[in-house]
């Protein structure tokens, strides 16, 4: 039996009143409808409005990236969709179920299909990995040979099958966290929430934890939401994007679309620091605000699809006669598309006419492909 199979041992739990989709509404495995979340004063400090007028859906089985500063109400979300916390106003739809409503051994259960990845692992130090991993499955009543199972399952689904009798200690971070994920699937979760997950960890163990989760999704179905910060971590891995801002939601979509056509301030700032999508220094020293007799216009069109940017170029030198220079490039994958961005040199007239950028723009937006004037080059 290998480990995927191996995961339907036990039954799973059944949940209480079940709430339908709208007609026509999309399959969510999240819901946030009209939700507010105030938190009252408390000794002295005044009251704090962490989530306003917050509506909009997770699908089933994707993985979402919710994105946000410090204070943008990441965590509030989080604590709405655990059922930690309850709303202000609105309701929480996690499954079909109105989280928000359950108290008691409702609650209980229902948390059961919510797992959880913490930034700092929450490890217990006296466990072994094993043991740790086994923790939830010994609350729930599960018998000790079942639970003896599921670790062993587990142990092997997250790479670590030989950390089975190592103390929190004596593992590295990436291998704790994989520990903490293990632990999150115990239960067999249908939403897996990753709060930082990868913020404690260096670039290379963070690139394969996001690919351990891509794979946990694909191979379980399990629907993801990465809670953080850093829009790197959402272009590995996310395919759709909430974007946070002060307690409201002011942009979401496709990543792919988001990376293209960001319209939020915010949205433009993570980008610029996930892309650097910066000039190079000898570029952008060069790039002066008014035209010259000979020089170039620079201009950055933004690209999408498999290879998009490879035939750009040769395209716009063909159909407008024009010796086009490519002067930087950035490519990348993002939510399954390629998206990127060229840097374009386009010459000016002798007299520093601008007819071929002209031409230019007009068959850029032709085209659909968005471009901004940067300035030119001598």
């Amino acid at each position: 039996m290998n480990a995927h199979q191996s995961l339907a041992i036990g039954q799973p739990i059944a949940p209480p009143e079940a709430i339908s989709p709208a007609a026509g509404e999309p399959d969510a495995m999240v819901r946030f409808e009209a939700i507010s979340k105030t938190y009252p004063a408390y000794r002295g400090k005044p009251g704090v409005n962490a989530l306003e007028n917050i509506d909009f859906a997770i699908p089933r089985g994707s993985i979402t990236g919710v994105i946000g500063r410090s204070g943008a109400g990441k965590s509030s979300l989080v604590r709405l969709i655990n059922g930690l916390e309850k709303p202000t106003t609105g309701r929480v739809i996690v499954d079909g179920r109105d989280i928000s409503a359950l108290a008691g051994r409702e609650l209980r259960l229902a948390q059961r299909s919510i797992g959880m990845i913490f930034q700092h692992f929450n490890l217990l130090s006296s466990r072994t990995a094993a043991d740790n991993i086994a923790l939830p499955l010994e609350i729930a009543g599960w018998a000790r040979a079942d639970i003896r199972v599921r670790v062993t399952e587990l142990l092997a689904l997250v790479g670590i099958a030989d950390k089975h009798d190592r103390y929190p200690s004596e593992l590295s971070g990436g291998q704790k966290q994989r520990v903490g994920i293990a632990r999150a699937l115990t239960t067999r979760p249908s939403v897996l929430l990753s709060d930082e997950a990868t913020s404690a960890l260096d670039p290379q163990t963070t690139r394969a934890i996001l690919d351990l989760l891509a794979n946990i999704n694909r191979e379980l179905g399990v629907t993801i939401v990465l809670i953080t910060h850093e829009m790197s971590v959402v272009r590995q891995l996310a395919r759709e994007v909430v974007v946070l801002d002060a307690g409201h939601v002011v942009e979401s979509g496709h990543v792919a679309d988001i990376f293209t056509h960001p319209k939020h301030p915010i949205t433009q700032s993570f980008l610029a620091e996930a892309t650097g999508d910066s000039l190079p220094v000898s570029l952008a020293s060069r790039i002066v605000a008014e035209p010259s007799a000979g020089g170039q216009a620079v201009i950055r069109v933004q690209v999408r699809g498999a290879g998009a940017g490879d035939t750009l170029v040769a395209r716009l030198a063909r159909e407008l006669g024009l010796d086009v220079s490519l002067l930087s490039a950035r490519i990348d994958e993002i939510g399954g598309q390629h998206v990127g961005s060229l840097t374009l040199g386009i010459p000016l007239g002798i007299s520093g006419g601008e007819d071929a950028v002209t031409r230019t723009l007009a068959w850029l937006s032709q085209y659909q492909f968005p471009a901004e004037r940067l300035g030119y080059v001598a």
